[in-house]
């Protein structure tokens, strides 16, 4: 395949705008957040084992992009808060989904309270950018992030508006 030589730079563009922002974002000592698989052991000797959370590392979040310290990026899937699964109730089956997620978070060890993204999806920076369907991808010479259904934006003004959110929230947020 013949990459177009303004997209290759462009990917590149994207790899040293992700390393400026997870160099920014160290340096200021932001909260990250952990980055973790969810595991559902296989049963031994047909006995079933609780579900459990394997840690992946950490990262900051940054809308629909997960950034962590070395410039590696995920795109976001499901964020769980690690509190007490308390016992099922038979709720509605996302209430009992969430509960079951705070529990393996729990048996992975992650302490009570901490943020833990799973259900993630690497985002390589290499040609498999250009044209892509993920949340960032590279048209036209140009690297975007797709969050939503907002048009994409480009990827260095996104870093920046949501680096300088999470350096300083507005008034009130929650942290």
């Amino acid at each position: 395949m013949d990459v177009d030589p303004a997209d290759a730079a462009a990917v590149e563009r994207a790899r040293a705008a992700l390393e400026r922002v997870a160099e920014r974002l160290a340096a200021a000592g932001a909260r990250d957040e952990a980055l973790a698989e969810h595991v559902e052991p296989k049963p031994v000797l047909g006995i079933r084992r609780r579900p459990t959370m394997r840690s992946l590392g950490r990262a900051w979040r940054l809308g629909a992009l997960l950034v962590a310290r070395d410039g590696a990026v995920w795109q976001t899937g499901i964020s769980t808060r690690v509190a007490e699964p308390g016992r099922p109730q038979f709720h509605s089956a996302s209430v009992e989904q969430r509960r079951a997620y705070r529990a393996a978070a729990l048996q992975g060890g992650f302490p009570l309270g901490e943020t833990v993204n799973h259900a993630i999806a690497p985002i390589p920076i290499d040609a498999s950018l250009i044209d892509g369907d993920r949340a960032l991808v590279v048209r036209g010479g140009e690297a975007l992030v797709r969050w939503g259904t907002d048009a994409p934006v480009p990827l260095e003004r996104y870093l920046d508006d949501l680096a300088d959110l999470l350096l300083h929230p507005p008034e009130g947020a929650g942290g």
